[in-house]
């Protein structure tokens, strides 16, 4: 495999489009030997078709707020890979959003989906609207405007969106109102609904249960548990909140969680009342945290800045893509870190993964530790498929099952024969192997 040649052709194609290289660069490095053993994947060019979508959709979004005043935002859905099921992958609704990030979010999510070992394809889609300010109307008129376009490309068969950030239960409803009044069916074309229409108990807090979850299973190769261990979180929304309550039932300390404005830090811990001010927090769409420090005195708002100059036995950054770079992570390694586990998808840079990887401390990326959200969503389907629903403790039990079976299946592609396991290249060889194997059986299509 040529590496660099990949990635030129790759650049020059579509330039400027830096999430999607790194989030590429760093699956071909992963997988450089095990491709080279598998030549017929070299004869099937299975590489360049894999790193390419199967289509985008780019579409205007009008729509009306409450003056009256007409706005267009742009909106997406990036189809990349249904070898092994339906595409799946949510959507996010940020004034950040571009193509690059979208198509970076929807190429991890292949490989992401690929080891729940459920039957779901990758893809991502959303749009640079920003719901922060917006009256429940505007949001309503928003998302009904976005899915008169998004119905054409998606059903419960073909392509099944998800929340992201963003979207939350609020928007879920508006966009499956509209599409059920579209399509005139009731089907589980998205995730995250309702528990009154569909939804699946435990979806909201599924990414940051399942994060804890493999977690547990990385303490668990040294002989160590999360009982008594210091977590550092970043992020404050669905991720951070249902890491933090899997942490205090588990027996664990959270010290922090953080904003777009800073973060807190919390010597006391933040369990109890503190954990249900995060969902205030949320509910007040100002996406800051500052308030919680009024709210609880005895915890510190540190203005600008990030979570990781705090001293930790374990960092779960939960927030956004590229939060913690090469100065965080050493600062995290000086501070005592053991384990570094991606709550968020590719929060940490390549130079904080390397600074991790020759430190020989334990990290795993996003692609693994967050795959509990996707995983849920799949049980969702399921769920509507038999159009039934699982109480929470078998929801829960699935959701541990398959966070312990990804922990294995990185273990075994990732083990070193010092022992050290690299998570990253045991989460991409898994996640590859599988969905190449397929499209090689399903033939140049």
């Amino acid at each position: 495999m040529d590496i660099e040649r990949i990635m030129l052709d790759l650049e020059k194609k579509h330039p400027g489009e830096l999430e999607y290289h790194q989030a590429v660069r760093e699956v071909l490095e992963s997988i450089e030997e095990i491709y080279d053993e598998n030549p017929q994947f070299e004869t099937a060019g299975i590489l360049e078709r894999i790193i390419e979508p199967d289509r985008i959709l780019t579409f205007k979004v009008p729509w009306v707020d409450d003056h009256g005043k007409v706005h267009v935002n742009l909106g997406y859905r990036v189809q990349f890979n249904n070898a092994i099921g339906p595409y799946k992958g949510g959507l996010r609704f940020h004034p950040s959003v571009n193509l690059s990030i979208l198509k970076f979010l929807g190429f991890e999510q292949i490989f992401k989906n690929s080891l729940t070992t459920l039957p779901m394809g990758g893809a991502k889609g959303g749009s640079d609207f920003n719901p922060k300010g917006k009256s429940n109307n505007e949001i309503m008129r928003f998302c009904q405007s976005f899915m008169l376009e998004l119905w054409r490309i998606i059903g419960p068969e073909v392509d099944v969106p998800a929340g992201d950030i963003g979207v939350g239960g609020r928007e879920i409803g508006f966009l499956y109102g509209m599409y059920k009044k579209l399509m005139l069916e009731h089907t589980g074309v998205l995730t995250g609904k309702g528990l009154g229409w569909g939804g699946s108990l435990i979806r909201p807090e599924a990414t940051g249960f399942g994060a804890v979850y493999f977690v547990k299973e990385m303490l668990s190769l040294n002989g160590e548990q999360i009982k008594g261990k210091t977590f550092a979180v970043s992020g404050f929304g669905n991720v951070a909140w249902g890491a933090v309550s899997k942490i205090n039932e588990l027996g664990g300390k959270v010290v922090t969680i953080s904003g777009p404005d800073g973060y807190i830090y919390d010597p006391d811990g933040i369990s109890g009342s503190k954990i249900g001010y995060m969902l205030t927090l949320r509910a007040s769409n100002e996406d800051i945290v500052r308030p919680y420090s009024f709210e609880f005195p005895n915890s510190q708002f540190h203005q600008g800045k990030r979570p990781w100059e705090v001293k930790c036995d374990i960092a779960m950054p939960c927030a956004t893509q590229n939060e913690l770079d090469k100065e965080d992570a050493r600062r995290l390694v000086a501070n005592g870190c053991k384990c570094v586990a991606e709550g968020a998808n590719m929060p940490c840079t390549p130079e904080a993964i390397e600074v991790f990887h020759e430190a020989r401390i334990q990290y795993a990326p996003g692609k693994a530790v967050n795959a509990g959200g996707v995983a849920t969503s799949g049980l969702e389907m399921s769920q509507n498929a038999m159009k039934l629903g699982w109480p929470k403790e078998e929801v829960d039990t699935r959701l541990h099952d398959i966070m312990t079976r990804i922990h294995a299946t990185c273990v075994t592609y990732g083990k070193d024969q010092s022992g050290y396991v690299n998570y990253v290249k045991g989460a991409n060889v898994a996640g590859f192997m599988k969905v190449a194997n397929a499209m090689l059986d399903q033939g140049i299509v």
